[in-house]
């Protein structure tokens, strides 16, 4: 593959990113809804509410612990929060399912 492929196949991949990332409220300007993604990528797949996230993002290295200074909500009993290809995601500790995600920049949110 040549460079000028492999520079255009990266720019493919950023929009489409961008794309699929985008808040699921926009029209919400209030606290934090318009952070909400209704879907987002990692390692080069597209995750929702309801799949299950690999195990690699289960691990504690993975797990915020300080959720309350990236403006996260505090997660329920028997759910954390994670880490992953640009995304808050809280997740089920039982099963790794995906319950919400936000935005990173929701880290910014004042």
């Amino acid at each position: 593959m040549g460079m000028k492929n492999k520079i255009l196949l990266g720019a493919l991949l950023l929009v489409t990113s961008a794309v699929w990332a985008a808040p699921a409220a926009i029209a919400a300007p209030k606290g934090i809804d318009k952070y909400e993604l209704s879907g987002f990528i990692a390692d080069f797949t597209h995750f929702k509410p309801g799949d299950t996230v690999p195990a690699l993002y289960r691990t504690d290295e993975y797990a915020i612990k300080q959720w309350n200074q990236r403006n996260l909500p505090a997660p329920a009993a028997g759910t954390h929060w994670t880490y992953m290809g640009g995304a808050y995601v809280l997740i089920n500790d039982a099963d790794g399912k995906i319950i919400k995600a936000y935005d990173g920049e929701i880290f910014y949110h004042r």
